[in-house]
C-alpha cells in the first residue's frame, strides 16, 4: 500500500530547488525519503537513490517497495558518484554531509558532476570554503536558501555547470561566500536571525578570551579573527539594508 512521505523543512527546501521534470540522482540517499517524495509529488519522473552504506540502502529499497514506486526509483550501492553513469539523471541532490566530504564526492567524479544540469547541495560544514570550491571547479551558484530547524541553521545551494572562477564581485566575495549572495540580497529573514546568532556567539567567545587574561599569540589571533567575522556580519547587514550598492 502506498504511503505519503513527509520531509523535514530543510529537505523540503532542497526539493523546491529541483526543476520539475528533471530525473534526479539522490546521492547519500539514506532511507530514500527524498527520492520517494520527489516522485510522489510529481516533481521528478524518475530517481536514482544511491548510498555507500548497505543498511540505509536496504531500508530505502524497502520504503520504495512499500510505496509501490519500484518502477520509478532505483536504489544502488555507490560511493558517491562512482557507480553513476552519465546520462542517467538530469539533476543531482546531496544533503546532510560535511562540506569537505561533499567536495570530495564532486571532485573524484568531476566529469559526472559537471554533466548534471543542476546540483542541489546542502553542506553541513565549511560552507564558505565549499562555495569557493564550486567556483574553482567550474560551477555557478544560481539559487540559495537558508532554513532554521531544530536548533540548527542549514544553507542550501543550487549550482549549475558553467561560469565559476571569476565572480566579478571580488570586493564583496568574502561576505557572499560566508552567508550566500541570494540570502543577503533578498534580505532572507532567517539570515537576519542567523547574523544575530553569530554576533552573540562572537560576544561569548570574546568574553571568555578576555576573562582568561591570556596574552598568548594564539589568543590574540583568535580575537583578530572574531573582529574580521564581525566586519563580514556588518557588511552583510549593510547590504541587506541597501547601504552598499
Amino acid at each position: 500500500m502506498s504511503k505519503n512521505i513527509t520531509l523535514s523543512h530543510r529537505l523540503q527546501a532542497a526539493v523546491r530547488m529541483v526543476t520539475p521534470g528533471n530525473r534526479v540522482a539522490d546521492i547519500g540517499c539514506d532511507h530514500g525519503f527524498t527520492s520517494i517524495y520527489l516522485v510522489q509529488q510529481g516533481i521528478s519522473p524518475r530517481c536514482l537513490a544511491m548510498d555507500v552504506r548497505t543498511g540505509p540502502l536496504s531500508a530505502a529499497s524497502e520504503h520504495v517497495a512499500e510505496c509501490g514506486l519500484e518502477t520509478y526509483i532505483e536504489t544502488r550501492l555507490s560511493d558517491g558518484l562512482k557507480e553513476y553513469r552519465i546520462g542517467e539523471a538530469d539533476a543531482m541532490i546531496c544533503c546532510g554531509m560535511g562540506g569537505p566530504l561533499m567536495a570530495g564526492i564532486l571532485e573524484q567524479s568531476l566529469d559526472k558532476a559537471l554533466s548534471f544540469t543542476e546540483l542541489i547541495l546542502q553542506p553541513q560544514s565549511e560552507i564558505p570554503e565549499f562555495r569557493v570550491f564550486l567556483r574553482e571547479k567550474g560551477f555557478s551558484i544560481r539559487q540559495e536558501d537558508l532554513v532554521y530547524e531544530e536548533g540548527k541553521y542549514y544553507f542550501l545551494i543550487k549550482a549549475v555547470p558553467g561560469g565559476g572562477a571569476d565572480s566579478g564581485e571580488s570586493d564583496l566575495q568574502l561576505v557572499y561566500d560566508r552567508f550566500g549572495r541570494d540570502n543577503i540580497l533578498n534580505a532572507h529573514p532567517v539570515l537576519v536571525q542567523y547574523l544575530e546568532y553569530c554576533r552573540k556567539g562572537i560576544d561569548k567567545i570574546r568574553q571568555q578570551l578576555t576573562a582568561s587574561g591570556e596574552q598568548e599569540n594564539r589568543t590574540q589571533r583568535r580575537l583578530a579573527e572574531l573582529q574580521e567575522e564581525e566586519k563580514l556580519i556588518q557588511q552583510a547587514e549593510d547590504l541587506m539594508k541597501g547601504k552598499i550598492d
